[in-house]
């Protein structure tokens, strides 16, 4: 046998067969060996073909296989052609069923489907960060969601959490002596969402803030009439952008991410 061959079989993509025939050729120093991959193998006839494959080759057969079916019309059909096959997955998943009682999902390709939430949910936080409190506008332009507000009415929380809904979010504060970036009104409305507030409720938000910081709670920033001065401002520039409005004077950050949520999925 000049260049001994491996298939894997497999009804996901083959890499987590491929990493564990890799993971064991490594044990005879790698070798001459030619890995096949035989991916999204969902029926007998590509399983027959596979194992012809093979049988001409004079390869053996690595399999993930989740369908107990496959799993037995293959090792049948290998042993009767006298080719070497190992189940690599089918133990591990008859042994946890049995440990945990429970039958499995038996789903193809669950490990990458789940794979690709962790990243773009990890990308989604990262966009959120970097594109925070207004601090990169370009961002505004590449976001799922836009929020905007004045100060404490929980812009950047409220994004994180959105973030880890893979949801891409940038938030903008609306400050009276600092024009919007023009990237605001190149959007579409609905992807902008203004946060609502009372005076009353962003006064004593402010007010508690200040004590958290050791400052004299007296400060313009708390003020009652620099507030009120903040969200008319606020409102005029709702009214020219013709966004969505979300008050979220009584509410949690999590049930202002809800009613964001139910906006998006609306559109």
């Amino acid at each position: 046998m000049d260049q001994p061959i491996v298939y894997v079989v497999s009804d996901s993509v083959g890499e987590t067969a491929e990493l564990v025939v890799k993971a064991s050729l490594s044990q005879f120093n790698n070798g001459n060996f030619k890995i096949q991959r035989i991916p999204y193998v969902d029926d007998e006839g590509t399983i027959l073909e596979a194992i012809e494959l093979a049988k001409s080759n004079q390869a053996m057969l690595g399999y993930t296989l989740v369908k107990p079916e496959l799993r037995a019309f293959l090792k049948e059909n290998a042993e009767k052609n006298k080719i070497i096959a190992v189940d690599i997955m089918g133990p591990m998943i008859d042994a946890m069923s049995q440990h945990l009682n429970k039958d499995p999902r038996l789903e193809p390709g669950l490990v990458h489907k789940l794979d690709e939430d962790y990243f773009k949910r990890i990308e989604a936080v990262e966009f959120a960060v970097k594109y925070d409190d207004g601090r990169d506008p370009r961002g505004i332009l590449l976001a799922d969601i836009i929020l905007i507000g004045v100060s404490r009415t929980s812009k950047t929380p409220l994004s994180q959490f959105l973030a880890h809904k893979k949801l891409k979010v940038a938030n903008v504060p609306i400050v009276p002596e600092v024009e919007p970036p023009e990237e605001l009104y190149k959007i579409h409305p609905a992807k902008c969402i203004a946060l609502k507030i009372t005076p009353e409720k962003l006064n004593h938000i402010r007010q508690e803030r200040l004590k958290a910081l050791g400052l004299n709670e007296s400060a313009n920033y708390a003020n009652i009439n620099r507030i009120k001065e903040e969200l008319d401002y606020f409102n005029k520039i709702v009214d020219k952008l013709g966004c969505q409005v979300i008050d979220v004077s009584n509410k949690a950050v999590e049930e202002t991410a809800n009613v964001v949520q139910n906006m998006i999925r609306v559109k």
